[in-house]
């Protein structure tokens, strides 16, 4: 652990200890006159600025010098000898001092802004476009390796300053929106009438923003995969050796093996906040997770109250019309038939079973086997008996589970292959398939068009292309028919 993570930073104690506000008065009056690039001011005109305010009526010049020189005890201020006017000895000798905030002070100062300007409630926002200037900045830095770094040093420094610029708005902006849209105060916003207005710019500003990371985000993840570690590191360290030739009066800079391993833990974070890391799912997942969960909120949202407002509203003139309906009807069958279809089968029986659902998601209801229902006393005193029982050993069945699962997958790879000719799969030459071959190949053309090149790894290891030709053709599978664009899956490795 770095021995500066324990030290006590003195430079805040103004803002809590006694006389704080007199403190904060004088080191605002600093900071405002360095962000307009003062950075030298004498003691009366920090006198002439508080005696304009009528907190500060009382207040003398002894009590503003003693407030400086305790400042600079703290490090919030750095003094000055002014010698450029002395004319004589004495005068020296008085010792006058302009002062200057030091850093630490300036950013405490542009914190506490920050701080004052947030309120109550998160801000945040999600910007499309910070992913496409990611992207372009991080493709960028792909050129640069790709050229051998022919560029200027301070060029490939901006690249990689822009690079996290983006990165660290993305992650902050992100975060503090999804915070927001969770927030207790939004959720009593919310279950006001007055949310319906201000529903439809909602959902259309996260739907927006899923789309674009949708498509954007799968060309970084492929961009970073592609990027060489040894090509990074050697950016990384043309950035270190910039910045250390930046003149500076500074004896304490860190040594350059510690400059470059910091700024490879930078870039490996980016990394992983696209790609995951270890088998864990990416932040970028999560946060598109996350906005789904929004927009399917709000629309829960916008429901309840589309209910609550029509509870209230009269449905006499539906009655009547329904009414009038029946009576045109001429035989008691064509009014069952229409009550069927209006109110419903009356008195059914729903049977709720609880029984396992499998992990495949292409499962199909009518592919599980039926489920029992063990039924019980419904009275009070009703115990249901149990027996000790030995720990069974599942290893065989756990074995045979697996080999079950290894030898499906390898028919469902042969079952692929059949369809490969040439090197390709036409779509508009193949015969019947299965569902199973559907979902497979439009799952592939979903996934390769929101890449660059319309190319993609599959699960099981093939690299392919897709191509789209002109026209449109029908998909013909067992359980329907897809009127879809002409496509061509090329593959190009087949990872054997």
């Amino acid at each position: 652990m770095d021995a500066t993570w324990l030290k006590p930073i003195v430079e805040t104690k103004y803002l809590s200890t006694e006389n704080a506000h007199r403190y904060r008065a004088i080191l605002r009056y600093f900071y405002i006159q360095h962000e307009r690039m003062r950075q030298y001011l004498f003691p009366e005109e920090v006198y002439a600025f508080l005696k304009q305010h009528e907190e500060f009526a009382d207040y003398t010049e002894e009590e503003l010098q003693q407030d400086l020189d305790q400042l600079v005890k703290w490090n919030n201020l750095i003094a000055r000898q002014e010698t450029s006017h002395v004319r004589t000895i004495e005068e020296f000798k008085k010792k006058r001092f302009r002062y200057q905030c030091s850093p630490y002070t300036v950013e405490i100062e542009r914190m506490i802004r920050t701080l004052e300007q947030l309120g109550d409630s998160f801000g945040g926002s999600l910007e499309r476009t910070r992913f496409d200037r990611l992207y372009a900045s991080l493709s960028r830095m792909e050129t640069i390796i790709a050229s051998d770094f022919q560029e200027q040093p301070d060029e490939m420094h901006q690249v990689w300053e822009e690079t996290f610029d983006y990165f660290k708005k993305i992650i902050q902006n992100s975060a503090d929106y999804i915070a927001y849209l969770h927030g207790e105060n939004l959720e009593e916003r919310m279950t006001s009438e007055s949310f319906l207005v201000y529903k439809e710019q909602f959902t259309a500003y996260l739907r927006d923003f899923i789309v674009a990371l949708q498509k954007t985000s799968m060309q970084i993840e492929q961009l970073l995969e592609d990027l060489p570690e040894d090509g990074v590191r050697q950016f990384i360290e043309h950035v270190v050796d910039y910045e250390r030739s930046i003149p500076r009066f500074a004896d304490a800079l860190p040594p350059r093996a510690v400059q470059i391993e910091e700024k490879w833990e930078t870039w490996r974070s980016l990394c992983e906040w696209f790609l995951g890391r270890d088998g864990r799912e990416s932040e970028l997942s999560f946060l598109q997770y996350q906005t789904n969960e929004a927009i399917r909120r709000l629309t829960r949202v916008v429901q309840r109250l589309g209910e609550r407002h029509h509870h209230f509203r009269s449905r006499k003139g539906d009655y009547l019309h329904l009414a009038r309906w029946f009576s045109r009807l001429e035989s008691i069958e064509e009014a069952h038939c229409l009550s069927a279809v209006v109110f419903g089968c009356f008195h059914t029986k729903h049977l709720v079973a609880d029984f396992g659902a499998t992990d495949n998601i292409y499962r199909d209801v009518w592919d599980e086997p039926p489920a029992e229902w063990v039924t019980k006393p419904r009275v009070r005193h009703y115990g249901e008996k149990k027996k000790p029982q030995a720990i069974e050993d599942k290893e065989r069945e756990k074995e045979e589970a697996r080999l079950r699962y290894l030898e499906e997958k390898a028919r469902e790879e042969a079952e692929l292959k059949q369809f490969v000719t040439d090197g390709k799969i036409v779509l508009a030459d193949l015969p019947e398939v299965t569902p199973y071959v559907r979902k497979t190949l439009l799952g592939w053309i979903a996934k390769a068009m929101g890449r660059e090149g319309q190319a993609m790894k599959t699960e099981n290891g093939w690299v392919v292309n897709v191509v789209n030709k002109e026209g449109t053709i029908c998909l013909r599978a067992e359980d329907g028919e897809l009127v879809m664009p002409n496509y061509e899956i090329h593959v190009l490795s087949r990872g054997e």
